[in-house]
């Protein structure tokens, strides 16, 4: 979120990269050496093409939203927080994973994003986002002061990107996790929109796309009950 003071404080956004599911996925964690550790303590890969090739409309962003403090900073940020900001808009700073940046580069303005919460209680789907400003240089990688500093980059040649979101509105009931993964289980074995769903297939990332099948199906379960 551009404005400094936005940003400060969505910094805490936990672009999270840890394991929610049980297994080694994203948990909102800033890395303590942002050139080999990523948000959430996962080790850096080298940047990679492969994946990121395909253009995609469709978004999953994970963030912590319960207190945990790194360098004595609170890394929290939750839903209820992007909701506090001005124009309820804030820069999602912090990414230091070479996948999850390309993504966001991809992202394009006016595209719409699940807000995730991970590493919490109960993982899950809270609400939706837009796309307010597309990819631009993320300034907490040149900040000593702040945990996503990295030092390997500089000014002259950013490693780091961010983009501002702004909030639309929360699900009319929380998506969990487990309910999400029964449904990607089920279509897994027997054909589904959520078969192949980067939430479990690239758990890591804190940064994810979906297709419109993905996007368009996690949307449906607010109408209907609980797995």
């Amino acid at each position: 979120m551009p404005p400094k003071k936005k940003a400060q404080v969505v910094k805490k956004t936990a672009k999270s990269e840890k394991g929610d599911d049980g297994e080694t996925a994203p948990s909102g964690g800033k890395r303590k050496t942002a050139a080999s550790v990523d948000r959430g303590g996962n080790k850096q890969k080298t940047p990679s093409s492969s994946a990121d090739s395909s253009l995609h409309c469709h978004w999953l962003m994970k963030s912590e939203p319960e207190s945990r403090f790194e360098n004595g900073i609170d890394v929290k940020f939750g839903i209820e927080d992007l909701k506090k900001l001005p124009d309820q808009t804030g820069c999602w700073d912090g990414v230091r994973n070479y996948q999850a940046r390309n993504f966001m580069r991809q992202m394009k303005e006016g595209q719409l994003a699940f807000f995730y919460h991970s590493n919490c209680k109960e993982p899950g789907i809270a609400g939706l986002m837009k796309i307010v400003k597309e990819s631009y240089v993320d300034h907490t990688q040149f900040d000593r002061k702040d945990v996503h500093y990295d030092a390997s980059s500089k000014p002259e040649n950013p490693k780091w990107s961010m983009v501002d979101v702004q909030y639309q509105r929360t699900m009319t009931r929380y998506i969990p996790l487990s309910e999400l993964k029964k449904y990607h289980l089920q279509h897994r074995d027997k054909g589904g929109p959520l078969k192949d769903m980067a939430l479990f297939t690239r758990a890591r990332l804190s940064v994810q796309p979906l297709t419109t099948e993905e996007f368009d199906f996690v949307l449906s379960l607010e109408d209907k009950e609980p797995l």
